[in-house]
């Protein structure tokens, strides 16, 4: 196991896969779209997926598809976990 918390990373189904994949370059439209649907995909089959979000929560990581979440999805659920937080 790996020190740094990164042990999941050795199964991850993305590990042999272009990481290109994972962080579109189009800011927009419909190759963003298939881009993101695309390595959501690869996330879905993923047997890691959880540990993967939570590294990328975790380290606040800004950009690219991580645990099946785009930078836009993660940052929601920052959002939505502070809320319950400071509301309680």
């Amino acid at each position: 196991m790996r020190a740094d918390g990164t042990w999941w990373r050795l199964a991850a189904a993305c590990r042999y896969i272009d990481p290109d994949l994972f962080f579109p370059i189009p800011t927009s439209g419909r190759a963003l779209d298939q881009q993101v649907t695309r390595a959501k995909a690869v996330c879905g089959a993923c047997p890691v997926t959880r540990d993967c979000l939570a590294f990328a929560l975790r380290t606040h990581q800004m950009h690219g598809v991580w645990g099946g979440k785009t930078a836009d999805e993660r940052y929601l659920m920052l959002r939505m976990d502070l809320a319950v937080k400071t509301s309680g």
